[in-house]
């Protein structure tokens, strides 16, 4: 996803030109610094509230992800676009490693969207298949989904270990046949339950009455059988998010105008 630079234009300053003219030139570079921050964290709050009404359910995670990268007294500029943090790092929560301008880049210009980790995962494995994604299904597994649209990520972690899914460096969070087993079996509170791919009409010829997917079987018998993650063709996106007109909705030339004044009012002490 693009991100937004704002650059201090000075114009418009007729109304404070006294003002202005009692600051130093260091003064006034930090007004201007002061104002095109006020200016960027406004754009950040108008884009945070575009992705609420352009979402559905978007996740906390998307929606902070808009960071602002602040002007200076040294750097009059600064620019705001969804990332990990200000430093371009990883946090410590459950999406590590995961770049939200992958996540939005599809929602800006359309196409396709960049494969999630458990994709990429599942890929590896050989489970899920060039030219599919995955999706919850209409009607979550019971205890899978987040809420909004996700596996939560210790029920995503549980289904990778036990597919066998992580790579040859987390060799060690595949479940061990110890583990699996358990699982089957159950608990007093919990009936067991195994998880198995069904590959449809797709692979090899055979088919199966069940849809691509992964899916989890439970109760006496293995009797409840219900989907956990579908595999669904790479679908193509058509564009959500405007970066034009999240500017627009922010007014940002006039409201940076505004508080060009104002920061230069208020060095000046006026």
């Amino acid at each position: 996803m693009a991100n937004l630079k704002l650059d201090i234009r000075v114009e418009n300053l007729d109304k404070v030109r006294k003002a202005l003219d009692m600051l130093s030139g260091p003064q006034a570079r930090v007004a201007y610094a002061k104002a095109i921050n006020d200016t960027a964290y406004k754009v950040r709050r108008e884009m945070q509230a575009d992705m609420g009404r352009s979402f559905d359910r978007v996740t906390p995670f998307i929606q902070r992800s808009p960071k602002v990268f602040e002007a200076t007294a040294d750097k009059l500029s600064a620019s705001i676009a969804p990332t990990l943090d200000t430093r371009n790092r990883p946090g410590t929560g459950g999406k590590v490693g995961v770049d939200p301008q992958d996540v939005l880049q599809a929602q800006e210009h359309g196409g396709r969207r960049r494969d999630k980790r458990s994709e990429v995962a599942l890929r590896r494995a050989g489970i899920l298949h060039a030219g599919w994604q995955t999706a919850i299904p209409a009607t979550p597994y019971p205890g899978s989904d987040d809420g909004r649209g996700n596996l939560r990520g210790a029920f995503l972690q549980q289904l990778l270990s036990y597919l066998q899914a992580y790579s040859e460096q987390g060799y060690k969070a595949n479940m061990t046949g110890k583990r699996m087993r358990g699982l089957q079996k159950g608990t007093a509170k919990q009936a067991g339950r195994r998880y198995f791919v069904s590959y449809g009409k797709w692979r090899d010829g055979r088919s199966s009455h069940l849809a691509p997917g992964i899916w989890a079987a439970s109760g006496t018998g293995g009797a409840d059988v219900r989907p956990v993650l579908m595999f669904v063709r790479t679908p193509t996106y058509r564009p959500r998010l405007s970066m034009e007109r999240i500017a627009q909705a922010a007014d940002v030339q006039d409201y940076l105008d505004r508080r060009v004044r104002f920061r230069i009012r208020e060095a000046a002490g006026v």
